[in-house]
């Protein structure tokens, strides 16, 4: 298979982005975004909503859900490789004269409130853990409750809350832009850097796992666990959900296309890797958690915080409380490592949009002499920063909801739109088993959104971005006199030749 070469990426204002993005690079973003300090927060919730170490289920089921859906992340980054990711795929897919200037502009829009609260929630969830060293931390000082009462769409719940953990969470974000601001070549050493570190910490937890094993405390299944009534599947609808959210990063690199070295090859493999490795981590990772640490005691925490701390419990269990600090700054260096990928990977999408004219204008400078999209880059940890006054929870289910019903949900789908509708595109890599994948990830993200208690919660949040995202393009469409009031011209789609 011989890959045409891909034209250099180039800005509005003529400065081009640097390929500095190998193989390796491309995964370590990936895994350390996938990894980030999800599995080490969310096991009581995993755990709470099956109910029993049965929640392995939802680990394995949510794997099998990632590859599904990054078999169509594989497709559409190596055939269409650029910077934006989803943004390029919706707008041509659904056509980018016509309606696919309307979904890409709803998935900018969306990603105005995702991709924040992506960020912020692995820096609410490593801050947390820096409470384990100043308790104090956790200690609010203030918080409110309110609910926003819309017509048809009913109440949208929010709830804020100040504490200490509150402005660590932000103090990893600004040290994330800090770190971001600065040549891509360089981003990528520092990748591989804090992937040693996330490796380190999963490596060290499944050896002292294994090393201390008990099966029948890790496989000490409840009566009735895996009877399939209706309260087994809204357990697992919520467990996937978590596992979702844990799995989510594998499509870093996509967002990157403008600046992957070969792409065609370099996208694909880097996805199916990131994921497979990932996910044997992660199983192995919190069977060894739940041989050592009872799984009652992680869903009925007692003064110990056991569940918020379930990690650095795991280790003080085994070796004492040295090693539980160890392990707890270790998770706090995971947890930024996430963080630093989420704002490199998602400040690349509003400066596509803009150089493709369906955006702030602003957002399309780059800098002159490091050639990143700058302006972008500080937008985005501006907005994360503000969305580290929410709790984690609720960020994970927002963040879930919003991103399944506005972007993936559309883009599985789309890819056999796109098969349909440009059969002459050039595919460097063609979806396994097409197109069974993609179907199986549609019906996965409609399980996942509606298979849970207070599920509508969130649907509200979705639906009320939707209507109020299509309010602004019908109004700036109007004046602007864009699709569907009149025509404007879109930039040819950049390709990778070869089929």
């Amino acid at each position: 298979m011989r890959f045409a070469h891909h034209p250099r990426p180039t800005a509005r204002d003529g400065v081009p982005l640097i390929r500095g993005v190998g193989l390796g690079s491309a995964t370590a973003l990936n895994m350390i975004d996938m990894i980030g300090v999800g599995p080490f927060v969310t096991i009581p919730l995993i755990v709470g909503a099956m109910g029993g170490p049965q929640a392995m289920l939802g680990w394995v089921m949510g794997a099998l859900f990632a590859v599904c859906d990054g078999l169509v992340w594989a497709e559409l980054g190596a055939a269409m490789p650029g910077s934006g990711g989803s943004y390029g795929y919706l707008k041509e897919i659904y056509g980018p004269n016509k309606l696919g200037r309307l979904i890409s502009f709803l998935f900018i829009w969306q990603l105005s409130f995702s991709a924040p609260l992506s960020i912020a929630s692995g820096s609410i969830g490593g801050a947390s853990y820096a409470s384990y060293f100043w308790p104090a931390l956790a200690h609010p000082y203030a918080g409110h409750n309110w609910i926003l009462q819309i017509p048809i769409l009913g109440g949208l719940q929010f709830r804020w809350l100040i504490a200490g953990t509150t402005f660590v969470a932000i103090g990893m974000v600004g040290l994330a832009a800090l770190l971001l601001y600065r040549k891509i070549t360089v981003i990528g050493w520092v990748s591989k850097l804090l992937l040693l570190g996330v490796m380190g910490t999963i490596a060290w937890i499944i050896v002292a796992g294994v090393t201390h094993f008990n099966a029948a405390r890790a496989f000490s299944f409840p009566a009735g666990a895996f009877r399939l009534s209706h309260g087994f599947f809204l357990g697992l609808g919520s467990a996937m959900l978590i596992a979702t959210y844990d799995y989510w990063g594998y499509y870093n690199v996509s967002f990157l296309g403008d600046e992957v070295k070969d792409p065609g090859k370099t996208i694909p493999r880097a996805l199916l890797l990131s994921i497979l490795i990932v996910a044997c981590l992660y199983i192995v990772m919190n069977v060894c958690i739940l041989s050592v640490v009872p799984w009652q005691e992680i869903m009925h925490p007692g003064p110990q915080d056991t569940g918020l701390y379930v990690v650095s419990i795991f280790m003080q269990r085994i070796y004492g409380s040295w090693a539980a600090k160890l392990v707890t700054g270790l998770v706090m260096w995971t947890a930024f490592a996430s963080v630093f990928a989420l704002m490199l990977g998602y400040s690349r999408v509003p400066y596509a949009a803009a150089v493709d004219g369906n955006y702030f204008r602003i957002f399309a400078r780059v800098h002159p002499s490091h050639r990143f999209p700058y302006v972008s880059l500080l937008a985005l940890a501006g907005s994360a920063a503000l969305f580290c006054f929410f709790s984690l929870a609720d960020v994970i289910a927002a963040l879930v909801v919003i991103r399944i019903t506005l972007q993936f949900l559309m883009q599985a789908i789309g890819l056999i739109v796109l098969r349909i509708r440009r059969p002459d595109l050039p595919r460097p890599f063609h979806m396994w088993l097409y197109p069974l994948p993609a179907l199986a990830a549609s019906v996965g993200f409609v399980f996942v959104v509606f298979s849970r208690t207070q599920s509508m919660v969130q649907v509200r949040y979705a639906c009320a971005i939707l209507i109020t995202g299509l309010i602004i393009y019908t109004a700036r469409a109007w004046r602007t006199r864009q699709w569907p009031f009149g025509t404007i011209s879109a930039p040819a789609l950049p390709q990778v030749g070869g089929n």
